[in-house]
């Protein structure tokens, strides 16, 4: 299933600094950043509970936020991309 996770993270302190930063080398792990702040994540129910226990231990609730959509399996119809940066295939191949 597809997933867009979208964060928030106060950055006023360097602890928030280091909070964004974890946050996001946590989402890099399971997909690609498409935005600042967002990533869509191709993974399996399993993968996604992982990835949602990680990032709650990482924000602090009080000044952070996290959002996921689930796009679901047929992901392709409901994803249109306009502008700079090419999109991607998170099916297709990747190249190391």
């Amino acid at each position: 299933m597809l997933v867009l996770i979208t964060y928030d993270v106060s950055t006023i302190s360097t602890d928030g600094q280091k909070r964004l930063r974890q946050v996001a080398k946590t989402c890099e792990n399971y997909g690609q950043r498409v935005q600042n702040s967002v990533f869509e994540c191709l993974v399996d129910p399993q993968q996604l509970k992982e990835l949602q226990i990680k990032l709650k231990k990482i924000i602090e609730p009080e000044s952070d936020s996290l959002r996921f959509y689930r796009l679901g399996a047929n992901w392709k119809g409901k994803v249109e991309h306009v502008g700079a940066k090419q999109g991607y295939d998170p099916e297709g191949f990747l190249m190391i």
